[in-house]
C-alpha cells in the first residue's frame, strides 16, 4: 500500500497532549496490523533540544542512533514499542541549517532562497522521508506549538501543500481545548471555532477534531462544533482527563477514531482490535492498591524533566502489583542536618541524572545516607557518578574526590572527562549519545537482573568512571559489573552486600515500554517493596 500521512496539529493552548494523541493513534493503527512510525516537528530554532533548559523543555530523550530529541518521542516508543531515529524529530533549526548548507554549496544555482518554496520544500522532504525510505503504512506527524504561532507557519504551509499533493493519502487531525467557565456553568466552543478558522485561513481544513476537555461533551455540543468547523459529526472526538495516559488509546478506540481515520483515507475498516495485552496492563494497574514510596533525588522540580524515569517506575509498579508513589526531593535542600527528615518514609531512592554543579552536594549526602542505611538506591548517569564520588570520599578516604566536571583541580578525579571528549568545543549534539554494548560480569546482580551476558543501552554523557581507581573500588566493595567491550568504560557499579545499590552510566528509562518494562526498574521496585515490608 501507499504510505498514508496523518498530521496532528494543536490549537487554543499548548500542553493539551498532542503527543499522547499521536501515540494513541499509532497504537490503534499498529493493533490493526499496520507498520507505523511517529515523528515530531518542533518550531524552535535550536537544532535539537540537547542544549535546552529542562525547566523550559522537560527531559531530552535520546534515540538509539544517538539523536537528542523531544520528550514526546519517549511517548511514541512507550506506547507502540517502535524504535525512533534521528529522522523522527526535526526542528526549525535543523531545517534552516540544511537549507543554508545547500545554499553555501551552490545547490540552488543562484536562486533567491526564500521561506516559500525552499524552507517549505525542505520541511516536506523531511516529513516524507520516513515514509519513502522505510515504506511505512502510516507516518504520523505531530507539529509542536499552537496554530497562530508565527514560528509554526512554515510547517503548516508544508502540510497545506502535502494535503493538496497527496489527496486522500493525507489527513489532518486538529486538537483543541474546550474550556469550562465555572461561573456560567458552561463549556465554551468559541476558542475551538477560532482555532479552526485560523487553520482554514492558512488553507488547511481539518478532517478530524479532538476536543480536550475536563467535562463530558454532550452530543449536541459536538454537533455544534462539527457544524461550525466543517467536519462530519463522527469526526468530532472528545479527550477527557484520564487517571493515566495509558487509558487514552482505549478512549479513542471507543469513539472509533481509528475507524474514522481509515474511512476518511478510503480504506476498509475491518474488525476492531481487542488490545488484549494493553487492557491486561491497565486492569493490573487498577487492581494494585498497596503503595511503595520512591524518592527522586534531583534538582529539577518539574515532572517533565524526569518524564521517562517516572513512567518507567510507574510501569514497574504495575508489573509488581503495586502503585508507585514518587516524591521529588530537591537535592539543593539536602544537608547532613535535613537528610533523615527528607528521606523519611522512602522505600527506595533514584539518584537522578543531570549536569552541572548545582545540587551536587545534596545528592552526595543522600547517597551516603542511603548506602549507610541500606535503602534500595538506583543511580542513573550523574546519579551513578555521585555514588562513586561518595564512595571514594567516605569509604576510600579521598576527602576531595570529585568529578572533573565539578572541580578541575581535584587530586582524585574518580569521574573524568572521556578521552574522545577532550578536544570538543561545541556543546550541541557532541556528547556520547545513543546505544552502546555492555558486557555483564558473571555472578553479578546486574547479570542476574538482565538474564543475559551482553546488553545494549542508550547514553548521554561526557564524563566517565576513571579506570585508575577501578581496583581500589573493587577491593573496598563497590564492584564494576558492566563494562563496554570496546572502550573498557565502566557502565554499571554495584555493592553486592546491600539490598539493592546499583548505579548505571546509561539511561535505562529510554527503553522501558508499557508492554516491555525495563528489568532494572522492575527489580529495583521489587527491592523497594521488600524494604517497605521490612519497615512495617
Amino acid at each position: 500500500m501507499e504510505t498514508k500521512y496523518i498530521f496532528v496539529t494543536g490549537g487554543v493552548a499548548s500542553s493539551l497532549g498532542k503527543g499522547i494523541i499521536a501515540a494513541s493513534i499509532g497504537k490503534l493503527l499498529q493493533a490493526r496490523g499496520f507498520n507505523i512510525t511517529i515523528q515530531k516537528f518542533d518550531p524552535y530554532i535550536n537544532v535539537d533540544p540537547g542544549t535546552l533548559n529542562p525547566y523550559e523543555h522537560g527531559e531530552c530523550y535520546v534515540t538509539d542512533d544517538g539523536r537528542e530529541t523531544d520528550l514526546d518521542l519517549g511517548h511514541y516508543e512507550r506506547f507502540t514499542g517502535i524504535r525512533t531515529s534521528a529522522a523522527n524529530n526535526v526542528t526549525t533549526g535543523r531545517i534552516y541549517q540544511s537549507v543554508i548548507e545547500k545554499e553555501r554549496r551552490g545547490d540552488y544555482l543562484g536562486k533567491t532562497v526564500q521561506v516559500v518554496p525552499h524552507i517549505t520544500d525542505e520541511i516536506k522532504r523531511a516529513m516524507l522521508l520516513n515514509g519513502k525510505k522505510y515504506h511505512f503504512d502510516f507516518v504520523i506527524t505531530e507539529v509542536g506549538g499552537t496554530v497562530g504561532d508565527i514560528e509554526s507557519l512554515p510547517f503548516l504551509e508544508a502540510i497545506r501543500e502535502l494535503k493538496w499533493e497527496l489527496g486522500q493519502n493525507a489527513l489532518c487531525i486538529h486538537l483543541t481545548f474546550v474550556p469550562y467557565l465555572a461561573a456560567a456553568k458552561e463549556l465554551k466552543t468559541k476558542p475551538t471555532q477560532h482555532s479552526v478558522k485560523e487553520l482554514q485561513s492558512l488553507g488547511i481544513q481539518p478532517d478530524i477534531l479532538v476536543l480536550r476537555t475536563e467535562h463530558t461533551l454532550s452530543d449536541s455540543l459536538k454537533k455544534k462544533v462539527a457544524n461550525f468547523c466543517n467536519v462530519s459529526p463522527d469526526a468530532v472526538v472528545q479527550s477527557l482527563d484520564q487517571p493515566t495516559i495509558y487509558e487514552v488509546p482505549l478512549r479513542m478506540q471507543e469513539q472509533h477514531l481509528d475507524a474514522t481515520i481509515m474511512k476518511k483515507m478510503g480504506m476498509p475498516v475491518g474488525e476492531t482490535p481487542g488490545l488484549g495485552p494493553w487492557r491486561s496492563f491497565l486492569e493490573r494497574r487498577h487492581k494494585a492498591t498497596e503503595v511503595v514510596n520512591i524518592g527522586l533525588v534531583g534538582k529539577y522540580d518539574l515532572q517533565d524533566a524526569y518524564k521517562s524515569i517516572l513512567e518507567s517506575l510507574s510501569q514497574a509498579g504495575t508489573y509488581n502489583d503495586y502503585k508507585v508513589r514518587t516524591t521529588f526531593i530537591n537535592s539543593e535542600k539536602i544537608t547532613d542536618a535535613t537528610v533523615a527528615d527528607m528521606l523519611k518514609g522512602m522505600h527506595g531512592l533514584v539518584i537522578c541524572p543531570g549536569f552541572g554543579q548545582r545540587g551536587i552536594e545534596g545528592k552526595l549526602v543522600a547517597t551516603r545516607y542511603s548506602r549507610e542505611h541500606d535503602i534500595p538506591t538506583f543511580g542513573i548517569c550523574l546519579g551513578m557518578q555521585m555514588m562513586c564520588i561518595e564512595f571514594a570520599r567516605n569509604v576510600l578516604g579521598y576527602e576531595d574526590a570529585n568529578s572533573v566536571e565539578m572541580d578541575q583541580q581535584t587530586k582524585h578525579g574518580v569521574i573524568d572527562l572521556m578521552e574522545e571528549q577532550k578536544n570538543i568545543t561545541n556543546m550541541g549534539g557532541t556528547m556520547r549519545l545513543g546505544g552502546y554494548e555492555c558486557m555483564l560480569r558473571e555472578g553479578s546482580r546486574a547479570r542476574e537482573i538482565y538474564q543475559k551476558e551482553e546488553i545494549r543501552e542508550r547514553h548521554r554523557h561526557r564524563y566517565e568512571f576513571n579506570n585508575l581507581y577501578r581496583e581500589e573500588f573493587e577491593n573496598a566493595g563497590m564492584k564494576c559489573t558492566g563494562i563496554n567491550p570496546e572502550s573498557d568504560l565502566v557502565e554499571i557499579v554495584e555493592i553486592p552486600e546491600k539490598r539493592w545499590y546499583i548505579g548505571v552510566q546509561f539511561h535505562p528509562e529510554y527503553t522501558s515500554t508499557v508492554l516491555h518494562p525495563h528489568p532494572l526498574f522492575l527489580n529495583f521496585v521489587k527491592a523497594a517493596i521488600a524494604a517497605s515490608k521490612n519497615q512495617k
